[in-house]
């Protein structure tokens, strides 16, 4: 079964309510999923408060983890941003990395790997050997991307945390319904990164598993 750990509602820039992405995910055959909807100093209180409502789904629908995605916050502000929303109850806390896609400040890669709130580094772009062995000995994970955009640099992430031996998970960064990934299409995600089958399965299975146990 599938575990998805970045995807957005309505709360910033998603086409769904909570409850639409759980039941979509649920009818693909996911067990969990982290709702991670964009935030800054000026949101994160009210992101963070409507996804521990979304909370109750998980009696109904699958496990649905509160979570944020810090986006475009300056390097410095990044640790302050990622303590209040652990704070404020979120249970998985993401940074928005330096994708090729979108004029990321540099820096940002450094400021979430070395934060002690942050949990993982979504779309991390050209990340240096140095940062990821940061991110591997602080037990974050890096991101493969199903983005379109994001994804461009799947390969080198995934040859990079390959060397310092940091783990990696596959998600969709889905913003409507058809971004959703099942196991097959994020698999193919996988594969197209140049992942081996034991890594694979490591970023689809065990490493989202472990996770999951630990929220």
């Amino acid at each position: 079964m599938r575990i998805d750990l970045h995807m957005h509602t309505v709360f910033s820039d998603g086409e769904l309510i909570p409850a639409e992405i759980a039941r979509r995910a649920m009818v693909l055959d996911h067990k969990a999923i982290a709702i991670t909807d964009h935030v800054d100093a000026t949101n994160v209180e009210f992101v963070v408060s409507n996804m521990i409502k979304a909370i109750e789904l998980s009696e109904d629908y699958i496990k649905v983890i509160p979570g944020v995605e810090i986006t475009h916050v300056p390097p410095s502000r990044i640790d302050q941003i990622a303590r209040i929303a652990k704070d404020l109850g979120a249970k998985w806390v993401i940074v928005h990395g330096e994708t090729i896609a979108e004029p990321v400040m540099p820096g940002t890669n450094l400021a979430a790997a070395e934060s002690d709130y942050v949990d993982l580094i979504a779309h991390p772009g050209l990340i240096t050997e140095e940062i990821a062995s940061i991110v591997k000995g602080s037990g974050k994970h890096l991101e493969i991307s199903g983005r379109k955009g994001h994804s461009l640099t799947n390969g080198h992430v995934a040859n990079i945390a390959r060397k310092v031996g940091a783990k990696t998970v596959v998600n969709s960064d889905a913003h409507a319904p058809g971004d959703l990934m099942n196991m097959e299409r994020a698999t193919k995600v996988a594969m197209g990164a140049g992942m081996n089958e034991d890594e694979i399965k490591a970023a689809l299975v065990t490493v989202p598993e472990g996770i999951i146990k630990r929220l």
